[in-house]
């Protein structure tokens, strides 16, 4: 097969069927570009960039990683692996669904340039083929694989969305060089006259009742989480909670 037929960068051998060992590996490469990207965003990690910190040429590296699509194809599956998924599933799939939901979420705040990848096609590396068998083993004795891939789907979302937004808004208040609570009080006259002119009485209702705006980042996204994995269990038969929630339930019923 020649470097013509290659249509994945997993199906490229790292090694040469012969000629010298390679001086770097993808392991190697991959880790220096995240690292960048950590410290100065995701365009910051180019293979010149890249190859300067390592101390070789830029076109060397293209013998080990031929395109940035391939570059950020391997640092979005080195991620994946950061998700600790050991012990999925087990009895208790709101338990294995809750803590993914945090792992994940914890995996994009500490690298946020992830959120600016453009969501496509996904090349199924190792970690993310890892990650797959063992978040959607946790519904799978439940629901057909169908219904899996939308539940599963459902959760990303709501997910990937909360934590887009986190991730967009902090950005936002760093750029506006005020703490989150001064910018608030700047944004506070406008939305008083809002308030007053009693023409927005959903908004005023937002503003005057809502509990959600004033709760921690983490337990906005855990109220809303809550509510995703009730949908799911909607979507379960209801064999598919564990013995504990069974009990409680029942106890709940009887007063």
């Amino acid at each position: 097969m020649t470097d013509a037929e290659y249509t994945n960068i997993w199906m490229r051998p790292e090694r040469p069927a012969r000629g010298p060992k390679p001086t770097y590996s993808r392991a190697q490469i991959t880790e220096t570009a995240i690292r960048i990207a950590d410290t100065e965003g995701l365009e910051a990690a180019t293979m010149r960039r890249i190859a300067a910190e390592i101390g070789t040429g830029a076109m060397s590296l293209y013998r080990y990683v031929p395109s940035r699509d391939d570059l950020i194809a391997l640092m979005a599956d080195r991620l994946m692996g950061e998700i600790d998924v050991a012990g999925l599933p087990s009895d208790d799939w709101r338990a294995d669904l809750t803590r993914y939901a945090d792992e994940l979420r914890t995996m994009w705040l500490r690298h946020p340039w992830i959120a600016t990848v453009q969501r496509s096609l996904p090349s199924f590396g190792p970690n993310q083929l890892l990650l797959i068998e063992r978040l959607m083993g946790v519904l799978d004795t439940f629901v057909s694989i169908d219904e899996n891939l939308s539940l599963i789907a459902m959760l990303n979302s709501y997910i990937e969305g909360t934590v887009r937004e986190e991730i967009s808004s902090a950005k936002e208040i760093r750029r506006s060089g005020l703490s989150e609570s001064e910018w608030m009080a700047r944004s506070y006259p406008y939305i008083d006259r809002l308030v007053k002119s009693g023409e927005y009485p959903i908004f005023t209702k937002i503003v005057m009742e809502a509990r959600q705006p004033h709760l921690s980042r983490d337990d906005q996204f855990r109220y809303g989480l809550e509510r995703v994995l009730n949908c799911i269990a909607a979507a379960l038969p209801t064999t598919a909670e564990p013995a504990a929630t069974h009990r409680k339930e029942q106890e709940d019923h009887n007063g």
